[in-house]
């Protein structure tokens, strides 16, 4: 099975060319998949399988300019949808648990329906709606709170690699404690992801996050503890931040369809502990 990564060189892509042996790896330097005449690269290489990581994920940036995060999450995902279908490959789109406003107060499974509160996630929407209505076979894949050994590019690193940094050089730390959500490491996604496409289950969408949740507070103090470093923590509120795009104040999601098939991902602590000694 030929199996195509878009965004190769991001945080998940990384960690997906790093599970897939033989994967075909495609940076934006290969293709740029807001311009559909770019992405006949994939009739060339006709793979079985499209895996889509490519993202704008620049959350209170894209409030200001939001036309870029349509053209990658948007408009991206509907090029790569049509290619998809040209070339009767499965089409992988990857998603996020903002697409859901927090409201619930308990982990959203796959049936729930999506009610995006920021401009980030309304594009992720629209690019599962783009990738359900043309594509001819399909998985859209919500992930959250992505952690990993490449970092996050198109944010300048991940919260993990950030509070790491701030104990290197000793600075207190003052954490959001009102927005809880799946953390998730990279590398657990791209096994099971893996584990998914060789079962080749009913398309559609599945949840893919580490078990649990916990807030961005509790998770920084877990970092902090795991790594044996003793820096002020305070918690805060969404409101002291004052950041531009909304955040959802509930967003951990439920693999509901993945335990059905008999795949659960490790519970969040054991896996940053895993990350954290893998350093």
């Amino acid at each position: 099975m030929q199996i195509a990564i878009i965004g190769a060189n991001g945080q998940l892509g990384s960690a997906l060319v790093d599970t897939f042996e033989n994967a075909i790896p495609l940076t934006h330097e290969d293709m740029d998949i807001t311009k559909f005449d770019s992405l006949k690269i994939l009739k060339k290489i006709n793979p079985d399988v499209i895996i889509n990581t490519a993202a704008y994920v620049r959350v209170d940036d894209a409030e200001i300019y939001p036309e870029k995060a349509f053209a990658v999450n948007s408009i991206g995902a509907l090029n790569v949808a049509k290619i998809a279908s040209e070339i009767d490959a499965v089409n992988i789109y990857i998603s996020t648990d903002y697409v859901f406003d927090g409201k619930k107060g308990n982990p959203y499974t796959e049936v729930d329906l999506p009610n995006p509160i920021n401009v980030y996630g309304l594009s992720k929407y629209a690019g599962e709606i783009f990738t359900q209505n043309y594509s001819k076979k399909y998985y859209i894949i919500r992930v959250a709170s992505l952690y990993g050994r490449g970092g996050a590019r198109g944010k300048g690193g991940n919260f993990v690699e950030w509070i790491i940094n701030k104990a290197k050089r000793k600075e207190p730390l003052k954490i959001v404690n009102d927005q809880i959500m799946s953390p998730t490491y990279t590398v657990d996604v791209a096994k099971t992801l893996k584990k998914l496409i060789e079962l080749e289950p009913e398309y559609g969408v599945y949840h893919m996050t580490n078990s649990g949740y916990c807030s961005w507070f509790e998770f920084a103090r877990e970092i902090l503890e795991t790594i044996n470093c003793n820096i002020p923590l305070e918690p805060i509120t969404s409101s002291d931040l004052n950041r531009l795009a909304q955040r959802p104040p509930f967003s951990a999601l439920q693999n509901a369809k993945l335990k059905k098939l008999g795949l659960q991902l490790p519970h969040w602590k054991v896996a940053l502990k895993r990350f954290l000694t893998s350093q």
